[in-house]
């Protein structure tokens, strides 16, 4: 790695540190919650490794986001406060599909609200000792949490962020998703070939070429059979945004949908267009900055990711 490369890294990590600062709040100080519900519905032996099976968003303002998230995608919400944490249940049809958690973030210092989204795993100290050695950053320690399993939260060797966790009660079957349930998950990538050898090394992916006409590398990460996520190379006029990851949910509509998170005080990163498997994605801010995907479901198209 050049000094440049290097010095570039020590940044970005110094800037998402100022904001894992919450996240790591996500791994610890959520451990202190009273009550959390189960990963998977039935308790079971059950593991896809490979599955993203939950997602946390850190925002500074839990009571601005839910009427946005709740007309976007018809979730309710439960609280599960316990002393001065604030976190808070989003559920999709009665289930539990993710956690919002209240975090202030000082004004002056790096601040992005955002979603991270945590990876199965059936053996947490050998997934976190892989990911380690193969140049992923900490970014919060190992935590366990009650009646939900070991997470941590890292960041991949270009930058982005993920988080990994071995549920104490199994992983949820495989099956489609519902509107309004995490569908798919993208990441963009300074490199996308490097850091999906990462993600390989450290889950056991089977990676493979999609087509492209845009000299861009675009690959496909799979487990147990199943299309888990893409992951994309950055496009050159996009070199000053950092990898990361993007997580989509479920629509019925992705233009209705990024008109109801614009009219809920959201903002259209990406507009609503086909993508390379031919499903209608795109991208939206919640008020507070914080990005996630909106994709359609199309018998004709398969899972995939929006660059």
């Amino acid at each position: 790695m050049n000094l440049s490369l290097l010095r570039a890294r020590q940044l970005l990590v110094r800037d998402i540190l100022a904001v894992l600062l919450c996240a790591g709040a996500s791994a610890m100080s959520i451990a202190g919650v009273a009550s959390l519900p189960p990963i998977s519905d039935a308790a079971s032996t059950e593991h896809h490794i490979g599955k993203v099976i939950w997602a946390d968003l850190v925002t500074p303002d839990v009571a601005v986001i839910e009427p946005f998230y709740s007309g976007v995608f018809g979730w309710t919400f439960r609280a599960a406060r316990d002393g001065d944490i604030d976190y808070v249940l989003a559920l999709s049809g009665g289930r539990p599909v993710a956690g919002l958690l209240r975090h202030p973030m000082p004004v002056g210092t790096p601040k992005q609200p955002m979603w991270v989204s945590f990876i199965a795993t059936s053996n947490f100290d050998a997934t976190r000792r892989a990911a380690l050695a193969h140049g992923a950053t900490a970014l919060s320690s190992p935590a366990y949490l009650t009646g939900r399993g070991h997470q941590m939260i890292l960041s991949d060797p270009q930058g982005a962020i993920f988080g990994i966790m071995a549920s104490s009660t199994g992983d949820p079957p495989d099956y489609l998703a519902e509107p309004g349930e995490w569908i798919w998950s993208s990441l963009l990538a300074a490199d996308a070939d490097k850091d999906a050898a990462f993600y390989q090394e450290v889950f056991g992916y089977e990676v493979y070429e999609l087509a492209s006409n845009d000299n861009l590398d675009h690959l496909i990460l799979s487990s147990d059979n199943f299309a888990r996520s893409s992951v994309h190379t950055l496009p050159v006029d996009q070199s000053r945004r950092h990898p990361h990851w993007i997580y989509f949910v479920r629509v019925l509509s992705a233009v209705q949908a990024s008109a109801s998170a614009a009219a809920l005080g959201g903002r259209v990163l990406v507009e609503p267009h086909t993508d390379r498997q031919g499903n209608m994605v795109a991208v939206v801010a919640d008020p507070t900055g914080a990005p996630v995907g909106l994709m359609e479901w199309s018998d004709s198209g398969a899972v995939g990711g929006v660059k």
